[in-house]
């Protein structure tokens, strides 16, 4: 006999959002998310700020000292590297709440990067000027040295975006919700990482500290946290009861916002690949008359 889970209560998202169209998917950031995400952005930029004021000091200070504190130099580089990533990790929680678009992709690339951009200008010009500096043995510039190599990748590697966030992306979701579900509801729980089709979902009944499980919009569930679309789409299918729903073969790439939404019972339009290798759109053949 199956055990049976114990009964979770259920808590509506009280966040105001923006309506949303599943025949025409677009996305918008609640207020709420909105304004989480300037917060961050802007303890961000002040944290950066004194990462690059603490590389100036190093620089026009520590570095011109005769002989230099090297105690001091690696307490720099520690400094500079806790708010460089720190700041990277709030500036990468704002785009996550408010994400860029991928069609343009210069400004895409430079706001999901910025943080790993930011950590090179934080420390570059620093590791060069330890390995050029007069006043230090050549002990103490490989032993500075590799510290400010070894807490700039550290910094660097934490801080680039493998996988963010995008406009297109959310629409996609919140398309591809609506289209299967007929609703923008959804439901997750505090400690997920994801929101879920029903409360019926395995996913969400599993045991946890608060044994509760959160219903509301796509854009409540973001602005809590939960930024993706759960990828087990064909198991809750079957839990949540919408067994004659046929997810297309490409959902995966749709839900990560790497191929347009269709709603079902329409076609796709034709591609055609370039000479860059990108596909384009290629306009229906006008249908024959009598």
């Amino acid at each position: 006999m199956a055990e049976q889970r114990p009964k979770k209560k259920v808590v509506e998202s009280t966040v105001e959002t923006p309506a949303a169209d599943a025949s025409a998917p677009t996305w918008r950031p609640t207020a709420e998310a909105k304004s989480k995400a300037t917060r961050f952005r802007i303890i961000a930029a002040v944290l950066w700020a004194l990462a690059i004021a603490g590389e100036a000091f190093a620089i026009f200070w520590v570095l011109r000292q005769n002989p230099v504190i090297m105690w001091l130099l690696i307490v720099m580089f520690v400094v500079i590297g806790a708010l460089a990533i720190i700041g990277g990790q709030l500036w990468k929680k704002a785009n996550d709440l408010d994400p860029a678009s991928r069609k343009d992709p210069v400004r895409f690339f430079v706001q999901n990067q910025l943080g790993a951009i930011i950590s090179v200008v934080a420390f570059l010009p620093l590791i060069i000027l330890v390995f050029t500096n007069k006043n230090m043995t050549g002990g103490q510039k490989a032993l500075a040295g590799i510290i400010g190599i070894v807490i700039a990748g550290a910094a660097v590697a934490s801080n680039i975006d493998y996988s963010p966030a995008s406009q297109e992306e959310y629409a996609n979701q919140a398309g591809l919700v609506q289209d299967i579900t007929g609703s923008d509801k959804v439901y997750w729980t505090t400690s997920g990482s994801v929101y879920h089709l029903c409360q019926e979902a395995s996913a969400v009944n599993k045991e946890s500290a608060d044994n509760t499980i959160h219903a509301g919009t796509i854009a409540q569930a973001q602005a809590d946290g939960k930024a993706r679309l759960t990828l087990q789409l064909p198991q809750e299918l079957k839990e949540c009861g919408y067994t004659d729903y046929v997810l297309p073969d490409n959902w995966q790439a749709v839900v990560k916002g790497e191929a347009p939404f269709v709603p079902s019972g329409e076609v796709a339009p034709a591609v055609e690949p370039t000479s860059d290798g990108s596909e384009t759109p290629v306009a229906p053949a006008p249908s024959a008359t009598n």
